[in-house]
Parts: structure tokens; C-alpha cells; sequence
């Protein structure tokens, strides 16, 4: 008898082990993948169809995937990017780094990806890119860069700003400017927020490229 407890112990333990063992890969699952078109709502068609207008492809992976689930909150999160994309008061280089901070910060793989080569074209440094993907303060930043990088990583560490920082984000920036920074990192905070509660997969054959933060 005590063989065969013995032997449904076992037997238990390497099951147990077995659904463990697959647990990982469950969890990397994408939680809110595309929705096929036949299942959408007419709500969701009506955005859907906006999307594709503005960006001239229809809703495939990223953060537009699961914010179809509720229209009316991507329609608004369309609306911001096209500020943020084409009338933002930072320009490009200064905007695509915010935007890279706030996707480092939240380890956001979908987001760095995106917006890396963007950066680079908009006459970010590669160097800076660099060393914020690992996690470094970055060297030889310019002054107008080395002050929203400070603006930035106080606000998402610290949730606040100090008054020498802000000082200095002020003269350079103005208040609208202040606002812009602020408004870009909680924009892609949220994206980020979203598409880390919903688990939304790289591109196929694209490997992560940002290492997740010690906590």
C-alpha cells in the first residue's frame, strides 16, 4: 500500500511540475489580440474604420488592438496621438525621446521598437538610445535633451518634480511646453499600461530589445 502512495506521489509531483512548467508560456499569451471584423460591433466597425483612414492600414497588433475594446477611448487615444505625432510643440527629436523614456520606464517592448527608428531619424543620438535602453543616464546629451531627461525621469520616479528641475524645464520649454513633456509621457504611460495589462506580442521574428528594471 505504501508503494502505491508512493507511487501516486510521484505521480502527482510531476504533474504538478508539467503545469508549472507551461505556465510561462500561458501568461505570454495575448490577452486581447485582434478582433476579426465579423465580430466586431457596429461601434467598433465606425472606429475601425477611422483608424484606417488616418493611418491607411486597418487595426492589426498594438496598443489599437485592445483599445478597440472600448471605441470610444480609442478614438480619443487617435485623436492625442495626432497631436503628439504631427503638431507637438517639443518637435520630433525632443518628442521621440519623451517617448522612449516613457517606454523605458514602463519596459514597454511594442512602444521602443516603434519609436526607436523614429528617433534616430528625427536626430536623436544612437549613443543616447544606447544607454537608455540600458538603463544609464545618458552622456554628451544636448542641454535642451539633458533637461527633459531630467524632467522626465523625475516625474515617472519621483511622481513629482523638483523646483530646480522644473525651473530649468521652464526656461527652456515655457509652461506650454511643461505641459507638452508631461502630456506625452502620461500618453504613452497609458499605452504602455494598456498594452502591459493585455500582453500584446512583439512582431513576429522581432526579439525584445529592453531588459525589465530590477525591483
Amino acid at each position: 500500500m505504501s508503494n502505491i502512495r508512493s507511487g501516486e506521489a510521484f505521480v502527482t509531483c510531476v504533474v504538478t511540475v508539467l503545469i508549472l512548467g507551461c505556465v510561462p508560456a500561458v501568461f505570454a499569451q495575448d490577452r486581447m489580440p485582434p478582433i476579426p471584423v465579423d465580430d466586431m460591433t457596429e461601434a467598433q466597425k465606425e472606429v475601425a474604420a477611422k483608424y484606417e483612414a488616418e493611418r491607411g492600414s486597418t487595426i492589426g497588433t498594438g496598443p489599437w488592438a485592445p483599445l478597440l475594446r472600448t471605441p470610444e477611448i480609442l478614438r480619443l487615444m487617435l485623436d492625442m496621438r495626432t497631436h503628439v505625432r504631427d503638431r507637438t510643440l517639443l518637435g520630433p527629436r525632443l518628442s521621440e525621446f519623451a517617448m522612449l523614456i516613457a517606454a523605458r520606464e514602463w519596459t514597454q517592448q511594442y512602444v521602443w521598437t516603434a519609436h526607436r527608428p523614429a528617433a534616430v531619424r528625427a536626430g536623436l543620438s544612437p549613443e543616447i538610445i544606447t544607454a537608455l535602453a540600458a538603463g544609464r543616464r545618458p552622456k554628451e546629451m544636448a542641454e535642451d535633451e539633458e533637461i527633459l531627461y531630467d524632467f522626465c525621469i523625475e516625474l515617472h520616479r519621483n511622481k513629482s518634480v523638483s523646483d530646480a528641475t522644473y525651473a530649468r524645464a521652464l526656461e527652456a520649454f515655457n509652461e506650454e511646453g511643461i505641459v507638452e513633456a508631461v502630456t506625452i509621457e502620461g500618453y504613452y504611460a497609458l499605452i504602455a499600461m494598456v498594452m502591459n495589462t493585455a500582453r500584446t506580442p512583439l512582431r513576429e521574428g522581432v526579439s525584445p530589445p529592453l531588459v525589465t528594471f530590477p525591483r
